[in-house]
């Protein structure tokens, strides 16, 4: 929202600063996001008079030029304009003057052998427009040694603030300085729009032509005929204004409906009265039908939305853009006058559906005040005549203007309950009636009432809020929280823990944190076991992010592959992120996702002088491990099967399990297919653990961490080798080994599998070393055999293996 310093004061009777008037804006929570200040960056440009231009003596385009600055004797200054002439009035610059057109400070110069001591400047040099062909031709009247842009009245800052979408009384110029004038920063003028007598009934009938049940899209709607206008140009103050905040002046009725759109907050739309044909209809679109805007683009409509037609066809899309058949030009002599309430639920669909933004449906969306529906069109009424003359109709007004108003019982103790700020009821009132709202009662409990323009406010909380905002959150205490006498509670949930574990232990192991998008394209869900229409957006930013991501890999892979295409082919990234599995809560996962490509190890990312050796399943299984390590998973209990999901290669891949049923993570090569598909380079490692599936930690009965034993007596190590059928993992091996004494076996480590020369086909062998830590008595050999034979046993038993000779 952009407004002048100037068109605020039409409305704030103040003496205040503008340095006070931002502070405070920002203070009352309409935040100041931008200051354009001309007479500023203007200030050292003055009007000065050309007492001869002169041919350079060196060059055919340049003049040399002696002008009367009116501060004293005239200065030489070198002007290759062509506009130049002797006797004109144009805009100096002195040396010193920083030029914004051209981004330089002026200083003394000598061109083709004369020297130049100032500078005859254009509109472009001054960023007043793209006129750069010659120097500012100024008026003979013009006052000499005036600063130039108090006499252009160019000396206007322009305010920009940033509006919350709960304040549409505030995209009014209006709406801004009654807020001021309630912080105490002036006095808000009078609001009262005087009414404009109509002269004759006015000809052109309106119908609302709603079904049943569909009359919320527009319960009211005034018109107004005004006859022998005669249209043009606008006044000069209303387009400065105008162009100030960023609007293109048309024609005065036009510029009168966006003039009143700022000022008020009120968006109005001209027709002119010749070109509409019959009774206005305002009517639900239909499928097929189409307008010409007033932007000139052709726009479709699906039936959902709101219209204004006549007998020739739609002739405005409602609350958000008027048509170009009816539009105003300068052969307007006619004009309707329209000020209408519409829905903003239906105006915001309407805008995303086809794709407008205006200034009318930025206002509509948020909610206009209908009580200045018909205030709306005496305004405009006032302004058309006062512009361009003619006579007014009386007004229709299909509908009815509804009833907002409403009670709210509000004991002036919440402002202290909820905010800890200490306003006296006295003060409370004050600041509340000052924005518009209606206080009765002189208890400790007072009945209040909303003011029209403000739909936001609905219950207690809400007065509060307005009480300190304008009173001033700086007022609010400072206290200390009581820590009370007790240890706290942790704060952090089990799943945040485990999210800030899985992201430092990764990036404890060389990997580099990536954060990617939560959608991806369809084709690359369905890739990846998603791609369930529950998942996909109903309105995605684009094609290629229509679903929600099934897994983290999708956006990892692709990142990998743009630090290929810029040179960086070995990358080693990492994502602690959600990913979503179905459209209910519990199908929504916090899910830890590795990444390795090329020579990006754990040991080291390229090249290097003692080896060189690409990333394989096992650095990335051992990432996988790290992870379910730091956050407390059972590892113990943790199955590595064979084989994983579709999207890894089947010989090259790993699931983590718990069972069949507990099923949580998987490694390994992504498949040649959907590197394919996803056009990146392979191979690529990867890994994904869904942490919300791991089991919790078993609660403790303390949270103190048990006693520290170490054994004072020599661990003893055995290392035996089987021979096993190729189907039996090692794991089952490992398994074995240590359900045969898990007090005194405190290691079983896999060393060697070998195949081939000397052992049958259908074998291999697998070597694997047991350490045994006695607790209280050095072993004997007798003791230290029993439990080998113990191993040999349970090994043979649990998986078919023999000692190998």
């Amino acid at each position: 929202m952009k407004f002048t310093l100037s068109w605020l004061k039409d409305h704030l009777d103040t003496e205040a600063s503008l340095a006070e008037i931002t502070e405070t804006l920002t203070r009352i929570g309409l935040e100041v996001e931008g200051l354009d200040d001309p007479g500023a960056k203007l200030a050292a440009f003055t009007i000065a008079h050309v007492i001869s231009a002169e041919q350079h003596p060196n060059a055919d385009r340049l003049r040399v030029c002696m002008v009367d600055t009116g501060t004293g004797e005239p200065v030489q200054v070198v002007c290759g304009a062509p506009n130049a002439r002797t006797g004109m009035k144009s805009v100096f610059s002195p040396p010193g003057t920083f030029i914004p057109g051209k981004g330089i400070t002026l200083g003394v110069g000598t061109i083709r052998g004369v020297e130049s001591r100032g500078m005859l400047c254009s509109a472009a040099e001054l960023e007043l427009s793209e006129d750069h062909d010659g120097i500012i031709d100024l008026p003979a009247d013009a006052p000499l040694g005036a600063r130039y842009v108090d006499w252009a009245q160019l000396s206007d800052p322009v305010i920009e603030i940033n509006l919350t979408p709960n304040r549409p009384d505030c995209t009014s110029i209006h709406g801004i300085a009654r807020d001021l004038a309630a912080a105490g920063l002036g006095k808000l003028k009078t609001d009262v729009v005087p009414q404009v007598k109509g002269t004759f009934p006015n000809p052109h009938k309106v119908e609302l032509a709603f079904a049943k049940g569909e009359e919320k899209y527009c319960p009211a709607f005034a018109l107004r005929l005004v006859r022998g206008v005669k249209n043009g140009p606008s006044p000069e103050w209303m387009q400065r204004r105008l162009k100030a905040i960023g609007l293109r002046p048309i024609n005065a009725l036009v510029d009168i409906t966006n003039y009143v759109t700022f000022d008020r907050g009120r968006p109005l739309h001209v027709f002119d009265a010749k070109k509409v044909a019959g009774t206005l209809v305002v009517r639900r679109s239909k499928a097929g039908e189409t307008v010409l805007g007033l932007d000139g683009r052709v726009y479709g409509f699906t039936g959902h939305e709101t219209v204004i037609a006549d007998d020739n066809g739609v002739e405005s899309i409602a609350g958000v853009m008027g048509g170009e058949h009816s539009g105003c030009d300068e052969g307007t002599t006619d004009v309707l006058i329209e000020s209408a309430l519409w829905d903003p639920m239906d105006i915001a669909r309407t805008g995303r559906n086809l794709g407008i933004v205006t200034d009318a449906r930025y206002r509509f969306e948020r909610g206009v005040d209908p009580n200045f529906t018909l205030s709306g069109v005496e305004l405009a009424t006032k302004l058309v005549m006062d512009l361009c003359g003619g006579e007014p109709s009386e007004v229709t007004l299909e509908g009815a203007i509804p009833d907002t108003g409403f009670i709210i019982n509000f004991p002036l103790s919440e402002t202290r309950r909820l905010t800890g700020l200490d306003v006296t009821d006295r003060e409370q009132k004050r600041i509340l009636e000052a924005l518009g709202f209606d206080v009765s009662g002189n208890g400790p409990m007072v009945k209040v009432s909303p003011p029209s323009w403000r739909p936001d406010i609905h219950g207690k909380a809400d007065l509060t809020e307005e009480v300190m905002r304008i009173a001033g959150v700086d007022r609010v205490p400072s206290t200390p929280l009581d820590r009370g006498g007790t240890v706290p509670k942790p704060v952090l949930t089990l799943i945040q823990k485990r999210t800030r574990m899985a992201k430092r232990t990764l990036a404890g192991r060389g990997m580099v944190e990536a954060v990617t998008w939560s959608f991806i394209s369809k084709v690359q869900a369905e890739l990846f076991g998603g791609g369930q229409p529950a998942l996909a957006l109903a309105n995605p930013i684009a094609s290629d992010l229509s679903d929600m991501r099934p897994t983290l890999l999708v956006g990892l892979a692709a990142a990998a592959q743009r630090n290929s295409d810029r040179g960086y082919g070995d990358v080693a990234l990492f994502e602690v992120g959600q990913v979503f599995k179905g459209d209910r809560p519990e199908d929504q996962f916090m899910a830890a996702t590795g990444l390795r490509r090329g020579l990006a190890k754990p040991t080291g990312t390229g090249r290097h002088w003692q080896g060189t050796a690409a990333a394989d399943v096992y650095d990335i299984k051992a990432d996988a491990m790290a992870v379910l390590a730091a956050v407390g998973a059972p590892m113990a209990g943790i199955q590595v099967v064979q084989g994983g999901p579709a999207w890894f290669h089947p010989g090259r891949s790993g699931t983590f399990q718990m069972g069949p049923q507990t099923v949580f993570g998987s490694f390994g090569e992504l498949h040649p297919r959907v590197l394919e598909a996803l056009d990146v380079k392979g191979p690529v490692l990867a890994f994904e653990i869904l942490l919300d599936k791991l089991p919790p930690p078993k609660v403790r009965p303390t949270r103190t961490k048990p006693q520290l034993v170490l054994s004072p007596f020599q661990p003893v190590e055995r290392d035996f080798a089987f021979l096993v059928d190729r189907t039996v993992k090692a794991g089952d091996l490992v398994k074995a080994a240590q359900g045969v004494d898990k007090q005194l076996i405190t290691g079983v480590q896999v060393f060697d599998v070998y195949e081939g020369k000397g052992i049958d086909e259908a074998k291999k062998s697998v070597g694997i070393a047991v350490t045994l830590q006695p607790k209280d008595k050095t072993l004997t050999d007798a003791e230290i055999d029993a439990v080998a034979a113990k191993i040999v046993a349970e090994v043979t038993k649990k998986t078919g293996g023999t000692l190998r000779a």
